[in-house]
């Protein structure tokens, strides 16, 4: 018997270090089930937080990438969902994000409908996460996890910083149209740079993308706040609030976009759209005004992407594997919702998608035209 404990020791302990390694997340280790967590709704953005913490979750074994089910305790199952840290979904798909800052990991839709009213969640019911397939989707994890710096000395220029530039395309009035990252919220350090930037282009209204009176009013209040040409422009009725959710298909968006849009075409140009970063609400804006003006889906593709270059250095140039799969992935659906459902975005004739979009919710003759007489040039 003195014989077989040393070998049996050495397999104890290897049993031992092989758990570690699973709780560690090593390539290839089963995954723990995280059964039976408590849930909480996230109607911001519309979604589920499920209440382990991202680091809790990825001690468990979870890697990103992986792809996972999830099921609640009411019987509504989500199978086959990638697990990312952040939104790499397409518009409407579904996933689990354990995105930067969040409390907890979240099931929700991307851009898409609150999973929590779909599912008829209460917050009585629990969610099980289970691993499906080890690193289904870590091309796609690997090609969009990107991430930019808060700090103005890692960038060329107080433009690139605050992703800021005169939108220029084809049947756009020059220097009409800006872009950038938020004049008033704080929180990536650029709205002292963007509110500079934004006076020295002469910018006399702003379609704020992403707050309300209730938000602005906070940042005013904040002894810190030191951006006062957004100050002097908001107090004089010249900033446009519409706190849009992140979903350009819904009517909610949509109805808000408009009611903006009508309102900006009551205001004196040059005009600023921003959300907070200038990235996705603001993206999806100003491709939208573009294809109303006449610009090319070459045209639309080069602006956006110049977000990509101004934040994380991602050009054709730099790195075509990353720029072909924002293109295909995150811009193209944006796209898409202008140029109409089965459209070639390519080919298709996004300044008829446009108009239509707008028509669509609730845009009039008379409305059409005074927008088309602020941006459109002769």
């Amino acid at each position: 018997m003195k014989r077989l404990q040393k070998p049996i020791s050495l397999l104890l302990m290897l049993c031992l270090l092989c758990g570690v390694m699973a709780l560690a997340g090593c390539s290839g280790a089963k995954a723990k089930v995280l059964a039976d967590c408590a849930i909480i709704h996230e109607p911001e953005f519309g979604g589920v937080y499920i209440s382990a913490t991202i680091d809790e979750f990825n001690a468990l074994g979870y890697q990103y990438g992986d792809s996972v089910d999830i099921a609640f305790s009411n019987g509504y199952t989500l199978t086959d969902q990638p697990y990312y840290n952040g939104y790499y979904t397409e518009n409407g798909e579904s996933l689990l994000v354990a995105y930067p800052g969040y409390d907890y990991i979240k099931a929700c839709i991307n851009n898409g409908d609150d999973l929590w009213l779909i599912a008829g969640l209460t917050e009585d019911e629990t969610a099980t996460v289970t691993l499906n397939t080890r690193g289904k989707y870590l091309d796609i994890q690997n090609a969009r996890d990107i991430h930019y710096t808060d700090a103005r000395e890692d960038y060329d220029s107080d433009e690139i910083f605050a992703n800021f530039r005169a939108v220029s395309v084809t049947g756009l009035k020059e220097n009409t149209l800006y872009r950038s990252a938020s004049p008033c919220d704080n929180q990536h350090n650029r709205a002292v740079f963007v509110n500079d930037l934004i006076e020295a282009a002469g910018v006399q209204c702003i379609l704020n993308l992403a707050d309300n009176d209730e938000k602005i009013a906070g940042y005013l209040a904040d002894e810190s706040f030191d951006t006062p040409c957004f100050r002097a422009l908001y107090e004089a009725g010249n900033v446009i609030p519409i706190a849009l959710n992140m979903n350009f298909a819904s009517a909610d968006f949509q109805q808000k976009l408009t009611s903006g849009l009508v309102a900006l075409s009551e205001h004196e140009g040059p005009y600023l759209v921003h959300c907070t970063e200038g990235k996705d609400r603001t993206g999806f804006v100003c491709l939208l005004l573009e294809a109303f003006c006449g610009a090319s889906y070459e045209e639309i593709v080069a602006d956006y992407m110049i977000t990509y270059d101004n934040y994380y250095g991602i050009t054709k140039e730099t790195d075509a594997a990353r720029y072909d799969v924002i293109v295909e992935h995150v811009l193209n659906p944006m796209i898409q919702v202008v140029a109409g459902e089965g459209a070639d975005v390519t080919t298709a004739d996004l300044r008829a998608g446009a108009e239509a979009f707008l028509r669509s919710a609730g845009m009039t003759d008379k409305q059409i035209t005074a927008l088309e007489a602020r941006l459109v040039s002769a």
